[in-house]
């Protein structure tokens, strides 16, 4: 994976550090705060799970397939969850940013909106991405809004895309943002941010 190296972003109270077993503790709590792995359109894992979800994660990133962070608050380097770039295409100079979930806690704060300030930032300003895409579920109406909010343009719908963890099948919705559309959406999320603050 050598177009996407290992890399540890902060900003605002909010650290994105390499996902490593280090976070499994952390990992683990943040996931039981709101019991989120039992929501079944999201891929949180189960406090039991944050383990081999963590070894997925590397062995994805071994093969340059993802890379995952951990989620941090800044101050206390408490976990608050985690978040991905994947399907990293460097012919075409492309990658998702996705796998992110949050502790209940951290929900409907300024912690999303600058983690993927971070993450665009850096996609777009030093690894010199062309496109940054999202996919999420069809029913998962919060991501999408929170996608969208983002200024990412929706693509369309891939009909009967993947497995959710209750065995059911699901409509993947896609998005996807332009280099070229960049300093418009970065401009919105500072705004969006400085606002709160």
């Amino acid at each position: 994976m050598s177009w996407v190296q290992p890399v540890t972003l902060s900003e605002r109270g909010v650290t994105l550090e390499p996902l490593s077993l280090t976070h499994e503790a952390g990992l683990r709590a943040a996931a039981a705060d709101g019991a989120l792995w039992n929501l079944r359109i999201t891929s949180v894992p189960a406090p039991a799970e944050t383990w081999a979800y963590i070894e997925t994660a590397l062995s994805m990133r071994e093969a340059g397939h993802r890379l995952a962070f951990a989620v941090l608050e800044t101050a206390t380097g408490r976990v608050l969850g985690s978040t991905s770039y994947h399907d990293i295409v460097p012919a075409v100079q492309r990658l998702e940013i996705g796998y992110t979930w949050y502790a209940q806690q951290a929900q409907r704060t300024h912690v999303n909106t600058t983690a993927k300030l971070l993450l665009m930032r850096h996609a777009f300003e030093t690894l010199g991405c062309a496109v940054v895409g999202w996919r999420t579920d069809n029913f998962n109406f919060a991501s999408q809004r929170a996608i969208e909010r983002l200024g990412a343009q929706k693509d369309g719908v891939i009909r009967g895309h993947a497995l959710r963890r209750d065995g059911t099948i699901r409509d993947t919705v896609m998005y996807s943002m332009r280099a070229g559309e960049w300093p418009e959406a970065r401009a919105q999320l500072l705004y969006l941010l400085d606002r709160r603050a």
